[in-house]
């Protein structure tokens, strides 16, 4: 009876952390975009600019880097800068992938968290121990393929593959851009400890920015 007991305990706590910050994420700002392009199993989206602060890492597993950049940027949000400043968590927490950069020509990672707009102009500067760079990014085109689960070291690369397969058949076919540096990045946008319903993206930059005609067609905007 008592381990039942224990066993209930953990699954409401659990279910209150992830009910408070499901609300919290709801609350919270994320990059605007409309939709320009939409699939049964993709769609592109026009980013507008913003700016996003940013955790390198050099570790090979997409999980530890993702892990640890993410720690290091929360605590640049709870003050860890130069003006002491609290910022607001927002979503998703994004983790761009650079193939053959990293150690032993493995992949490098550079986990990246959105700027709220109050701060996108002039973001706290970090402390110089966190390692961490700002990121400002142009308007932009944006494949975007969902899949749920936790993001893992074992099946982000498949997305991927099913990502660029849907492209090879559509209109947007030879069209990803190596502007950004990034192979591809992998956006999560649920609370770790969230089990269910989990929503994650693989985004892949596209060919064009707002002046070849990316706007063009837009269609809902986000």
């Amino acid at each position: 009876m008592g381990r039942a007991r224990i066993l209930i305990l953990i699954l409401t706590i659990s279910t209150f952390i992830t009910e408070r910050a499901e609300c919290k994420k709801k609350e919270s700002e994320s990059p605007q975009y409309s939709v320009v392009h939409s699939e049964s199993d993709f769609e592109v989206r026009f980013y507008r600019e913003s700016a996003w602060m940013t955790a390198p890492s050099d570790d090979i597993s997409f999980e530890k880097a993702t892990k640890k950049g993410f720690h290091r940027l929360f605590q640049y949000t709870e003050g860890a800068n130069l003006n002491f400043s609290r910022l607001p968590i927002t979503y998703p927490i994004l983790t761009s992938i650079v193939p053959d950069a990293g150690p032993l020509h493995s992949s490098a990672y550079f986990v990246k968290l959105y700027l709220p707009t109050e701060f996108e102009a002039d973001p706290p500067l970090p402390l110089p121990e966190l390692n961490l760079q700002p990121d400002w990014w142009r308007s932009r085109c944006i494949a975007v393929r969902e899949f749920s689960g936790f993001a893992r070291d074992t099946n982000i690369v498949k997305e991927a593959e099913k990502l660029a397969l849907s492209l090879s058949r559509s209109e947007w076919a030879n069209s990803t851009s190596a502007e950004s540096g990034y192979a591809y990045s992998i956006a999560q946008y649920s609370s770790h400890f969230k089990l269910f319903s989990r929503v994650n993206e693989v985004w892949v930059d596209v060919g064009g920015l707002e002046s070849n005609g990316c706007r063009s067609s837009l269609m809902a905007a986000y």
